[in-house]
């Protein structure tokens, strides 16, 4: 009788995490049905500065060499940002229904919580990495460069399966490594790339920086989740080396762009503003050496995204956007 109670009350699970979860939704918006906030709020936009980050850093790139182009930038700045949202529901779906998000500490997520159909949150993540894909064929149209196409894929391919599929890298330790090589390198690089076939150092150097902000940030992300994702089987990097060497692990790359810096100054000497982007840095690795709470680990994460996008914007302009 109650089952049957359950099925026709929405939100309700008849599972102990599920129903906790939407108690703690309900607590917190006082309804039980999904609304427009609870998308966005699965959207993690929190996230979004490390889309824009290596699009805006690739194109101050591309300005250098003068060889930028609006239409082509923007268009990059779709592809990442779409990428960006379609995995994150992506990993809502995913972890959602391999259980991983049953032992969560935190906000509801839309599949987890049963709030969603699992299939809607699916059809959402797939219909983001779509108009990704369109935007990038756009883009290679436009630049008449056809070998971005397999890098497209590729990226699609990484997005889908960093907790999706049957072995998911994001449960093996190496959502680190894929993090710095898609939304360091191939975002950074492939947005100059895409305006000009001049070889450059330059952009890899700075490739590299942004890639070691994302890391921090999933660094950050994943020390919060130790607990829960050991609980849940989940190998993150985190939980294989351990709190402490992680924490000083994101200290280091949160640390590691500004040895670019340094060693752009002498030749670019605006690059040395970027430097200013220690002053949110450095207060956010003494949080994460410190941190007793997931709040603060949260804290830590929005900060480096924020500091990742100040930074991009920075050396983009000491580059000569």
């Amino acid at each position: 009788m109650n089952k049957q109670k359950n099925q026709h009350r929405p939100g309700v699970s008849g599972n102990p995490a599920k129903r906790a979860a939407t108690a703690a939704h309900l607590k917190t918006t006082g309804h039980s049905s999904v609304t427009i906030g609870d998308w966005v709020h699965g959207a993690r936009l929190r996230t979004l500065p490390l889309a824009f980050a290596p699009v805006i850093a690739g194109a101050g790139i591309a300005s250098m060499v003068q060889e930028f182009s609006w239409p082509l930038t923007l268009l990059a700045l779709a592809v990442a940002v779409l990428l960006q949202i379609g995995v994150n529901y992506a990993n809502d779906y995913s972890d959602g229904v391999r259980g991983t998000d049953e032992f969560r500490v935190g906000p509801a997520r839309l599949t987890a919580s049963g709030l969603v159909n699992p299939k809607k949150v699916l059809a959402v993540a797939l219909g983001c990495f779509a108009l990704a894909a369109l935007a990038g064929l756009v883009a290679v149209v436009l630049s008449g460069r056809w070998w971005f196409l397999v890098i497209g894929v590729l990226a699609i391919i990484a997005a889908w399966f960093y907790t999706g599929g049957k072995r998911p890298y994001g449960y093996m330790a190496l959502g680190e490594v894929m993090v710095f090589i898609f939304f360091g390198l191939v975002a950074t690089a492939g947005t100059y790339y895409l305006q000009s076939d001049i070889a450059n150092q330059q952009i890899w150097w700075v490739a590299g920086a942004i890639g070691c902000f994302a890391v921090a940030v999933l660094i950050a992300n994943n020390i919060r989740d130790i607990p829960t994702d050991r609980q849940a089987g989940k190998r993150t990097l985190a939980v294989v080396i351990g709190d402490r060497a992680a924490r000083i692990l994101f200290v280091l790359f949160a640390l590691a762009p500004f040895l670019v810096s340094a060693v752009h100054t002498p030749f670019f000497p605006r690059i040395s503003v970027s430097f200013l982007v220690l002053l949110i840095v450095l207060p956010t690795c003494l949080i994460v050496l410190t941190a007793k709470t997931a709040r603060e680990l949260i804290l830590a994460l929005q900060l480096t995204s924020i500091a990742a996008l100040a930074y991009a914007i920075l050396i983009a302009w000491g580059f000569g956007l």
